[in-house]
């Protein structure tokens, strides 16, 4: 009775410390039944809700952080046009526009995060081929390509149509490509490919950079992650591969990043059509 009673007193009393407000607490396993897995349970439970805490609490700063900066910015030159310390300059409002559009870019990457969370996020599909997903992609980078001395190229697509938002998904694919071409040294090739693979059609973007710091790897899709330290100082949110990895699951596929031999590529698989109309 005892080997029975004690253990689920222990989870009593646990369950009411987490209720209290005591995340992560964990219970001792004491026993491979039905009662240890239970435990077990309870612990990963505990140890889930202590961890999605500490992420809420960290995601909260970040945005506080990252929405101080230009308001900063455009509060200071407010201040000292109205001082008439600060001359009305062309340069002067360019720059006040330039972290406003920040700031705006930033509240619709938060808008669209808090759609995918809801499941609220509106996806109009039709099939799409995917070479055109890639050329055009190609084509809309191919100037800040040639500015940094990078190729940027589309390689052999050998895939299937694929039912896709056509503007969600190339909100994916440009993210991907504008970080490939940050991280892609002058000389260098950026790649855009496509295959089919058990009913999945597999988009790879892929770089010649340095690759991605073993460290970072497994947190790069997660929110405000600062792997790139230079990330604030490029304009950039922050949220771009959460955002890219909430966009394609909300098409029931899969983003990944791997490093290869001879850089990072990163990886969207997305289901096949089945029977499609012709456009």
């Amino acid at each position: 009775a005892n080997t029975i009673s004690r253990p689920v007193r222990e989870l009593t009393a646990a369950t009411k410390a987490v209720a209290g407000g005591e995340l992560g607490h964990q219970v001792p396993v004491r026993t491979k039944d039905e009662i240890g897995e239970l435990a077990q349970s309870f612990n990963q439970m505990s140890a889930d809700l202590a961890y999605s805490n500490q992420l809420r609490r960290q995601m909260t700063a970040d945005i506080a952080h990252d929405l101080r900066t230009p308001l900063s910015v455009i509060l200071g030159y407010s201040e000292a046009l109205a001082d008439g310390k600060l001359p009305g300059t062309p340069e002067t409002f360019d720059a006040m526009y330039r972290q406003a559009q920040h700031l705006n870019r930033l509240i619709e990457d938060l808008r669209t995060l808090s759609l995918a969370d809801a499941g609220q996020l509106t996806l109009v599909r039709r099939p799409v081929e995917p070479r055109g997903l890639l050329e055009h992609t190609a084509l809309a980078y191919l100037p800040a390509a040639e500015a940094g001395g990078v190729s940027l190229v589309v390689e052999e697509v050998d895939a299937p149509l694929i039912p896709v938002d056509l503007d969600r998904i190339l909100q994916v694919l440009g993210n991907l490509v504008s970080n490939a071409l940050r991280h892609t040294p002058h000389g260098g090739q950026v790649s855009l490919s496509a295959a089919q693979e058990n009913g999945y059609v597999l988009l790879r973007v892929r770089d010649t950079g340095p690759g991605i710091p073993v460290e970072d790897l497994p947190h790069i899709f997660e929110r405000f992650y600062r792997g790139d330290k230079t990330r604030e100082a490029n304009g950039a949110s922050g949220l771009g591969l959460a955002i890219a990895r909430s966009l394609v699951e909300a098409h029931n596929g899969r983003i990944t990043a791997e490093n290869v031999s001879d850089g990072a590529q990163f990886v969207i698989s997305l289901p096949v059509v089945g029977k499609v109309e012709t456009l």
